[in-house]
């Protein structure tokens, strides 16, 4: 039977399963038991034990509930509160003032957090009730707190990042170096959409009422020191060699109960919430990578990543059209998944492509993040515009509306570094020795 005709029976029966409302992981599962039963000789049962045996026992992927379990611990705490009072002495004089607060915050916290809809949640639950009660504008509130909370799977050490790069076989390390810059941009965008914005509306700005001295606003963003020493450490052992990503994963673990400890944050309570909180979204998570990994043996045994990427090799596409193109079928994915199974479903036939088409698969990696964030807040299920809706008390579309400038500085982003690539490749290229 054809190549094309087996993909085509695999991809209709997942999408019917996924459409029924089956896990996805068992959909994705039952396919690659369907199709190995079908159209090849190797054993459905043998195959299920090896690949789900060999995608769990992987010393790399320890890192993942290390760094959920992390991010679960700073949750609980103070930190939103200590980042809002540190930040807001320094952001009077900008244009939107305090609305700042919300890039600058989610891009700290997004560091330590890994999660988007934690960052989110984490800001908006400190900065929407002290923004409004200042009487900054509701709408470009929300859309700044929906946007900029995205940044928590952008700014390593990031969760979506560890499962690409374990996906893809290559370096956690050099993905979470490739995510620095392009994050740093987005943050620019985003403050930069928010200045425009003040400018034109002045009327919908308040007056600045903080005044301090220089040493009282020192003092308050001392409060800042333990979250950004945390992460500089964590990426410094990586990078100098002295841990891998999961002992550095480990240290971060480490270090977010002893800020939980030095803020007052840290119980008995929330450590236990913070430990059920983490084994249950990396037990999710895992069980996703098992199926996703079963039903790519079952492509490779069936030929069918060989068969697309000597396709696109014939095509000859060019570089810059096949990006476009699929773009716009992560832009369509992003409307139904989540980010996580984005990556697992597609990743064994995307990747073979965008080898053959000399893409770099780090820079790969930070553009399919980056189209991971706009599903954060696309419509019908970005996960942020759900924690919005839920804290702010409006509707759902009502913050899809107002996150459309963002989504729209977040798009930007990726027309930069698809025409600049260097902005990802260049930090792990200049701090990773290639061997020789």
């Amino acid at each position: 039977m054809g190549t094309l005709v087996i993909a085509t029976v695999l991809f209709t029966a997942l999408l019917v399963l996924l459409a029924g409302g089956v896990w996805i992981a068992i959909a994705l599962g039952a396919v690659a038991w369907l199709g190995l039963q079908l159209f090849t000789n190797t054993p459905p049962d043998v195959n299920l034990f090896q690949t789900f045996w060999g995608s769990s026992a992987s010393w790399t992927l320890a890192a993942l509930p290390l760094f959920i379990w992390m991010g679960e611990i700073l949750y609980r705490t103070r930190l939103s509160d200590e980042m809002f009072a540190g930040l807001a002495p320094w952001l009077g004089w900008l244009p939107g003032r305090l609305m700042h607060v919300n890039v600058l915050a989610c891009g700290i916290f997004g560091t330590v957090s890994g999660s988007s809809a934690a960052t989110c949640a984490t800001i908006a639950k400190v900065a929407l009730p002290e923004l409004k009660k200042r009487g900054y504008d509701e709408k470009i509130c929300l859309g700044s707190l929906c946007g900029a909370g995205t940044l928590g799977i952008l700014l390593p050490p990031s969760i979506i990042m560890v499962v690409y790069a374990v996906a893809a076989e290559v370096s956690i390390l050099k993905v979470f170096l490739a995510g620095f810059l392009p994050g740093l941009l987005l943050m620019l965008l985003f403050s930069g959409y928010i200045a425009a914005w003040a400018l034109l509306n002045p009327e919908k700005t308040p007056r600045d009422e903080i005044r301090m001295t220089l040493r009282e606003k020192l003092y308050h963003s001392r409060l800042l020191i333990p979250c950004v020493a945390l992460i500089v450490f964590i990426v410094w052992v990586m990078l100098i060699g002295w841990a891998t990503a999961t002992e550095a994963a480990a240290y971060g673990v480490l270090g977010a109960l002893g800020i939980a400890a030095w803020s007052g944050g840290l119980t008995r309570e929330t450590f236990w919430q913070s430990l059920m909180g983490a084994t249950r979204l990396s037990c999710m998570i895992m069980f996703i990578l098992a199926g996703a990994s079963f039903l790519s043996s079952c492509m490779a045994f069936t030929g069918i990543p060989r068969a697309l990427a000597e396709w696109v090799a014939a095509l000859e596409p060019n570089k810059y059209s096949l990006i476009a193109i699929l773009a716009l079928i992560y832009l369509l994915l992003g409307t139904a998944l989540d980010g996580v199974s984005m990556i697992v479903l597609t990743t064994s036939i995307v990747i073979p492509m965008i080898e053959k088409a000399g893409i770099d698969l780090v820079w790969f990696g930070i553009f399919i993040v980056l189209l991971v964030e706009i599903a954060e807040v696309t419509p019908p299920l970005g996960f942020n515009l759900f924690v919005l809706q839920t804290m702010s008390g409006r509707d759902s579309n009502y913050v899809a509306w107002a996150s459309i400038p963002f989504f729209c500085m977040m798009l930007l982003s990726i027309a930069f570094i698809t025409i600049f690539p260097e902005i990802a490749t260049w930090l792990p290229d200049a701090l990773i020795t290639k061997p020789k």
